[in-house]
C-alpha cells in the first residue's frame, strides 16, 4: 500500500469525522440548532430569510458530507461541497464579527482544498472500488 494513500484516507477521514460529528449531535436538536443560530444573527445584515432554511440545512449538509467522505463515496463532489460550506460559515462567522471560529474554518477549508488536489491518491475507497 502507498503511503500517498495511506496519508489521503486519514486526511479524508479526520476531515470526515469532523464534518460528520457536527451533523450528528445537531440532528437530534435540529428545532434548537436553529433557534440559536437564528438569535445569534438578530443583528446582522442577513435576513431571517435567508438565516432559517440555512440552519436548518447546514447540520444535514454537515451530516451527509461526512458520511460520504468517511465511505470515500461520491469524494470529489463531497470536498467541493465541504468547501462551499465553510465559505458559507466564514462569511456567516464575519457577518456577526465571530471571529473565533473563523481559524477553524479556514483550516477544514485547506483540508478540502488540499484532498481535492491530491485526489489521485483516493484508492482506499468506495470510488475506488466502483472505478474498477
Amino acid at each position: 500500500m502507498e503511503n500517498n494513500a495511506i496519508v489521503f484516507l486519514l486526511l479524508r477521514l479526520a476531515v470526515a469525522a469532523s464534518m460528520f460529528g457536527h451533523g450528528l449531535v445537531r440532528l437530534p436538536k435540529l428545532n434548537g440548532f436553529s433557534a440559536w443560530m437564528v438569535k445569534s444573527f438578530e443583528k446582522s445584515m442577513l435576513p431571517d430569510l435567508m438565516v432559517v432554511p440555512f440552519s436548518y440545512a447546514l447540520p444535514i449538509a454537515e451530516f451527509v458530507i461526512g458520511l460520504l467522505l468517511l465511505l470515500g463515496l461520491f469524494t470529489r463532489v463531497s470536498l467541493i461541497g465541504g468547501g462551499v460550506v465553510m465559505v458559507l460559515l466564514i462569511f456567516g462567522s464575519a457577518m456577526i464579527e465571530n471571529w473565533d471560529p473563523i481559524p477553524s474554518q479556514l483550516i477544514h477549508a485547506a483540508f478540502f482544498g488540499l484532498l481535492l488536489v491530491f485526489i489521485q491518491y483516493n484508492t482506499l475507497s468506495v470510488d475506488h472500488l466502483i472505478k474498477k
